[in-house]
């Protein structure tokens, strides 16, 4: 089949349980056979995203929760990058910091959130601290571990060629550890979009969190479901955007993955 029917297929079966879903529950409503008041029918729901579009509101939480997710992001993986690296090629680092970090890496999001509070305020710093901490740990397990589980044969063999520590690292090291990396990469953006949330009780005006927070104290459950569905949608395409941008690292690659 061609990649591109194959790739229209794709997004036709991935629709077709949360649509399937969306009817039943509204035919549900419509019928009377529920109430539709803690659980309004998708009609509602997409009225009220509908209405935050049409008034700009949507467009400026997006827009915010986005800028804070993309600087936590870059932050907390850069972060990541340079600690999992240490850690993985000097044995002295991770005696001394590593113990350290897979403690911290257990504390919760919320448990953060009166720290930095006290340190930073209420203003972006915290907020951005705080998705940057989320994105942070599975960027440093995953490229901590990518390194150390090199085979070391493949070192061995750069070094009969006789290859320098510069090419060693760019034609060995760098393709053995880049798959894992990614994965990591995408694990902590996608924590980053869990951290926003709590990133955004502090003290927002503005934001996907900040709708979640209004709808939960106003008693709206359609606004609340309208930011979780926004939330989905921004999440699946930052996510996206990141395997599409970090595809052509990783094209040499000839998994069973991409003939099935």
């Amino acid at each position: 089949m061609p990649p591109l029917r194959r790739g229209g297929l794709a997004v036709v079966l991935a629709l077709v349980l949360p649509v399937t879903l969306a009817l039943g529950w509204e035919v549900a409503v419509d019928t009377g056979a529920a109430s539709g008041r803690l659980l309004p029918p998708p009609s509602r729901i997409g009225a009220t995203l509908a209405d935050l579009a049409a008034s700009g509101d949507l467009l400026t939480h997006v827009a915010a929760t986005l800028v804070r997710v993309g600087l936590g992001f870059l932050c907390g993986a850069a972060a990541g990058i340079l600690a999992g690296a240490a850690v993985a090629m000097l044995p002295a680092v991770r005696r001394l910091i590593d113990p350290s970090l897979q403690a911290l890496r257990a504390v919760p999001s919320l448990a953060w959130v009166p720290l930095f509070i006290l340190w930073f305020g209420i203003l972006e710093t915290p907020k951005i601290l705080l998705i940057a901490v989320g994105v942070f740990f599975p960027v440093y397990v995953g490229v901590s571990g990518a390194i150390a589980s090199v085979d070391r044969k493949l070192v061995e063999v750069g070094r009969v060629y006789r290859l320098s520590r510069l090419a060693l690292a760019r034609r060995i090291l760098l393709p053995a550890v880049l798959p894992a990396t990614l994965v990591g990469l995408r694990t902590g953006l996608g924590l980053g979009f869990l951290f926003v949330v709590a990133a955004e009780l502090m003290g927002a005006s503005e934001g996907l969190g900040y709708l979640l927070v209004d709808g939960q104290q106003f008693g709206k459950p359609d606004q609340i479901l309208a930011a979780i569905i926004a939330f989905a949608l921004v999440g699946k395409l930052a996510d996206t955007v990141l395997v599409a941008l970090t595809r052509p690292l990783t094209r040499w690659q000839d998994t069973v993955r991409e003939s099935l």
